[in-house]
């Protein structure tokens, strides 16, 4: 047996006594009202243990294996085993945006303080509150399987202990040294009411310096570009932004950091031997500032080497072999090649839904009517050909 709390929404709850398998009583309710009910979750399986802090699961993951033979096409079931491990209290977590002066950064931080503060703004449609909507672990739930008729449903944050974005320690590094409240403003995301209530919060954050390399990024990004790192050293570069990362852990004595890239496109680097494709060849390039180093290989290694996870939130082919070998090496969680949000994300639900209905889509074209800065800096074809 694991037990773990679970709160959910009930409706016109009725209290029942039930017994378990062991002869323990339990605390049961039927959906009736509209209340928050406090239960245990009860996982009766031999793939679920509790071990000290940490809960263990075992799955099974199943698929086919082909084998083109002399005799035709031979199929063999497969089954993999993997232990998943979990802990029961999340860590103390920071988070480094790179980018933090952006459209993304801007909002991400914004969006967080208006939950954390329970924040309420005007709109023409009436007064609107701070939530999560749209988040798949704070505003979505899990169905567990069914009692009798009755479909059993918790919030996916309930079901195993997930960190919460509002206990989130924030910072980061931006091209551009607008503070947070500058930021929103240029954003043009919040409503100003609610831009005006962040504003004690966001303008005391000012991104620290960043890494620019013109040839990286469009042209018309320059003018953006007044809160850099100086010089051209980029094993220099490197150190810097390892400093940044400790320091951050060390001021507010993190146990985890995760350093996000959400910054401006870059053009994709050359991927070549001699380059890139070993953690070896990496580091070397880097020390010999070779010129096919992007700002985000600086930003990716940085975090490795610190022990931070990297997560690619652009389509720049930043995890090239050599980061992902160094990954594996100090063993650190690097993933991402593009957030899905936006168009990208309204694109993957209509090729779905046509494709499920028996539809082919050959192409889709869209068009950028925000006139945001990631359209901008899209706009030049190296950067364009990434996304």
């Amino acid at each position: 047996y694991h037990i773990f709390k679970v709160s959910f929404q009930q409706n016109e709850h009725e209290k029942i006594a039930r017994l378990d398998k062991k002869g323990n009583e339990y605390l049961y309710f039927l959906n009736r009202s509209n209340q928050n009910i406090l239960l245990q979750l009860i996982v009766d399986s031999p793939y679920v243990r509790c071990d000290g802090n940490e809960i263990e699961t075992t799955f099974h993951y199943r698929k086919n294996h082909f084998l083109h033979t002399p005799e035709g096409l031979k199929v063999t079931p497969k089954e993999h085993e993997y232990l998943f491990k979990t802990q029961l209290k999340p860590k103390k977590t920071g988070l480094l945006l790179v980018g933090l002066g952006g459209n993304n950064g801007s909002t991400s931080v914004g969006a967080i303080y208006a939950n954390k503060k329970h924040m309420t703004w005007r709109t023409k449609d009436g007064v609107q509150t701070a939530n999560y909507f749209g988040s798949v672990t704070q505003a979505s739930t899990v169905h567990l399987g069914w009692d009798g008729e009755q479909q059993i449903h918790v919030p996916f944050n309930e079901i195993i202990p997930i960190l919460s974005p509002n206990d989130l320690i924030i910072d980061g590094w931006d091209i551009n040294n607008k503070n947070l409240y500058e930021a929103m403003i240029r954003a043009k995301v919040f409503e100003p009411e609610l831009q005006e209530k962040l504003r004690p919060y966001m303008e005391p954050i000012v991104p620290m310096p960043s890494i620019y390399y013109p040839d990286f990024i469009a042209a018309n990004q320059g003018d953006r570009a007044n809160n850099v790192i100086p010089g051209t050293n980029k094993k220099e570069h490197l150190e810097h932004i390892r400093l940044d990362i400790r320091n951050f852990k060390e001021k507010h004595d993190l146990e985890c950091v995760i350093v996000l890239w959400t910054a401006n496109t870059e053009r994709y680097t050359d991927v070549v031997d001699g380059l890139n494709m070993t953690a070896e060849q990496m580091l070397a390039s880097i020390d010999k500032s070779a010129d096919e180093v992007s700002p985000s290989n600086i930003f990716a290694v940085a975090a490795i080497l610190e022990g931070a996870h990297y997560i690619n939130g652009s389509p720049q082919n930043t995890l090239v072999p050599g980061i992902i070998e160094l990954a594996h090496q100090h063993n650190v969680f690097v993933g991402g090649d593009d957030f899905k949000s936006g168009q990208t994300k309204i694109k993957s639900a209509l090729v779905d839904f046509l494709v499920s209905s028996g539809l082919k889509p050959e192409s889709i074209v869209s068009y950028n009517h925000l006139g945001n800065n990631d359209g901008k800096n899209l706009s030049e074809a190296r950067q364009f050909r990434s996304k």
